[in-house]
């Protein structure tokens, strides 16, 4: 078959589709992408294999840009005589489905990763759930990343429950536990030299999240709970990721974050994100909204205690009490989930790779996929 993946911006393919290039490819299929112009594309293309087609997928609404990029969708798709869309995001949905629809694809598949709408409001809500339903009206299948998604967007009635699925327990890709999230295959003298560039010693504890530096990712509370531990003098909070223009964060929170020596932030990091989690010592990601958080299964299968709320998505990621805790999306509740791992140890992070492993193994996810396909 000849399948074609859209998405909006370069940096979500490793996490979406990663390593699916070349299983498919072995398999005897052709992979493409269409997705918005990026520096890392290219060679992103020719270390997976795949064909691509560089137009905007922008998150805001502009119907003249839309629709050009829907042209230029449908032309590649009759170019490739693609047999499988697959659309991924709200916006990549949208003009995916919309392309596919309007060419006749037989196999139309949208990748639901979440909610968008649950944090919006007024006439922004309305908008975006009226998007997701005319995205569920073209799709012939879409796949729910989480049960909690499944079970909300059956509630919102954003489709037919028989229209909608999960793949196995979740996730829309699974995580590498073999060769890439595995503790065993970690390079001590890499490992070392990595803390050596941050400033991270032996000794201190690091409080780590990886991701969008934005409000819905909770990171406002995550620094206050930060600067509320008590006795914290050896503890260093980890950000790996890049800010974003929506949903900003304030101004006083960045400026603490990028001037606290003890907050260690460092932009967008392309690859080796396995380094950063085995220099961590504990995972937290104290969002509003998730589809089904891949961060948090990729620091499970590191053998590191996660803590994260039970919102959409994340209350499907973890073992409450077993692979990490829960925690209110408030500095002081976040603050004792960070004690309860940081001085009573309560988790055991083998657990959780233990049970990402079982679960959420990319081969586990890729076999559900080809039945899909």
């Amino acid at each position: 078959m000849n399948i074609l993946h859209v998405v909006n911006i370069y940096f979500v393919l490793p996490y979406f589709i990663g390593d699916q290039f070349k299983y498919f490819k072995d398999k005897g299929h052709q992979l493409n992408v269409a997705c918005s112009e990026s520096e890392y594309l290219n060679d992103y293309a020719r270390q997976q294999e795949f064909d691509y087609i560089e137009t905007p997928v922008n998150r805001s609404i502009s119907i003249a840009q839309d629709f050009k990029s829907i042209r230029a969708i449908c032309r590649f798709i009759k170019k490739k005589k693609i047999d499988v869309v697959v659309g991924h995001t709200p916006k990549g949905g949208l003009l995916a489905m919309l392309a596919a629809f309007l060419c006749r694809v037989p196999n139309r598949i949208y990748f639901r990763h979440g909610l968008v709408y649950e944090t919006s409001h007024g006439f922004k809500r309305k908008m975006l759930i009226t998007i997701d339903r005319i995205t569920s009206l073209c799709a012939t299948k879409i796949v729910c990343v989480s049960p909690s998604v499944l079970s909300r967007s059956i509630n919102d009635r954003l489709a037919p429950a028989a229209k909608q699925i999960i793949l196995g327990k979740g996730t829309c890709n699974g995580v590498d536990t073999q060769e890439k999230f595995n503790p065993a295959r970690i390079n001590a003298e890499h490992q070392k030299e990595l803390r050596k560039k941050y400033g991270i010693s032996d000794d201190d504890f690091v409080i780590g999240y990886s991701g969008r530096m934005v409000r819905d990712k909770g990171i406002i509370e995550l620094v206050r709970a930060f600067d509320s531990l008590e006795n914290a003098d050896n503890c260093k909070l980890l950000l790996v990721g890049m800010f974003e223009e929506r949903d900003t964060l304030p101004d006083d929170v960045k400026e603490r974050i990028l001037n606290d020596k003890r907050i260690i932030y460092t932009g967008f990091i392309n690859s080796g994100m396995e380094y950063f989690y085995s220099i961590m010592d504990v995972y937290i990601l104290p969002s509003y909204r998730e589809g089904f958080p891949t961060g948090v299964l990729e620091a499970q299968a590191m053998a590191k205690p996660v803590i994260t709320t039970r919102v959409t998505g994340c209350c499907d990621s973890i073992i409450d009490g077993t692979t990490g805790l829960f925690a209110e999306n408030n500095e002081f509740d976040l603050a004792t989930r960070i004690d309860d791992i940081r001085i009573r140890n309560r988790i055991n992070g083998e657990n959780g790779r233990n049970w990402v492993v079982d679960n959420f193994d990319s081969r586990i996810v890729w076999k559900e996929i080809e039945k899909l396909y």
